[in-house]
């Protein structure tokens, strides 16, 4: 199974051909759209009903190692986000 990436382009090229709407609007809808989704997972994660949870983790300063050279480094500590899929979008893939 091949890989394929979707951009944010992708996404708002889509979207305005199913809607009709022109590329402009239809991006500004798409990053309207995600400026509020992280405003929301910032404040205290997000339940989107049907569709899944997203969770803000901290995760803690570790060390880390180039597989190929054996070096030795420190990934510093930051935030990252956890995608858990409702019952229904699980049961609508397989």
């Amino acid at each position: 199974m091949k890989k394929i990436n979707y951009t944010k382009n992708d996404i708002v090229k889509n979207l305005s051909q199913k809607t009709g709407f022109s590329i402009l609007f239809s991006r500004k809808l798409i990053n309207d759209l995600l400026n509020i989704l992280i405003k929301n997972i910032k404040i205290n994660g997000l339940n989107l009903k049907n569709i899944g949870t997203f969770k803000l983790i901290d995760k803690k300063e570790r060390v880390g190692r180039n597989p190929h050279t054996m070096e030795v480094f420190v990934v510093s500590s930051r935030k990252s986000i956890s995608f858990n899929a409702s019952k229904k979008i699980i049961n609508i893939l397989n």
